[in-house]
């Protein structure tokens, strides 16, 4: 599902619409290059979860555990190099009772369950820099949904992003240039959009 957001707000507002439908047992990878938009989504979600103190992200701690309604697990595996030092956050222990969220989880895509939805994020156009603080920074989101969980929840997810799914948001997302949804480089792993 290729969607837009229109600048940070937008794109945290995009995450707490995810997090209505996300429950304990959940894993959302989070994609894209540095400076996309991850702790963003992360951010979103975890307010949508209760979750009151701040949400960073946790490069150098690797995982941070975040309590609300729904406990929340962030785990960031940017500088991890093995697959094992990804286990050996622990993450898995909690993964039933908590929604995961994985940042670079395209980087461990042998460890995510079946079942999981990917969030891919992206500037709109990446020749532009934001030139001021506080200025539009409009993301590409392709949302993938993956596993029988997730297909069985598909109309409810195209229905809460909706918003995000207006054609001209689209298109305005993508510079008002046709784009491939950024998988000219790789192809793009199986699972609904």
């Amino acid at each position: 599902m290729d969607l837009a957001t229109s600048d940070p707000h937008d794109t945290r507002r995009f995450a707490a619409a995810l997090a209505g439908l996300l429950e304990p047992g959940d894993l959302v990878s989070l994609t894209g290059e540095l400076g996309a938009g991850k702790t963003c989504v992360a951010q979103g979600v975890a307010a949508a979860l209760g979750v009151t103190e701040p949400v960073t992200s946790p490069s150098f701690l690797l995982r941070r555990d975040y309590a609300g309604r729904v406990p929340l697990v962030h785990l960031d595996v940017y500088r991890l190099e093995t697959l094992e030092e990804v286990l050996d956050t622990g993450w898995l222990d909690a993964a039933d009772e908590a929604v995961v969220l994985v940042e670079w989880g395209d980087a461990v895509q042998p460890l995510l369950p079946a079942d999981h939805v990917e969030v891919e994020l992206a500037l709109a156009d990446p020749a532009s820099v934001p030139s001021e603080l506080g200025a539009p920074e409009p993301r590409r989101v392709r949302v993938r949904a993956h596993g029988p969980r997730w297909a069985a929840r598909r109309d409810e997810l195209h229905a809460v992003l909706a918003p995000w799914r207006n054609e001209r948001r689209v298109a305005a997302g993508r510079g008002g240039r046709a784009d491939d949804g950024g998988s000219r480089n790789r192809a793009a792993p199986e699972g609904s959009d």
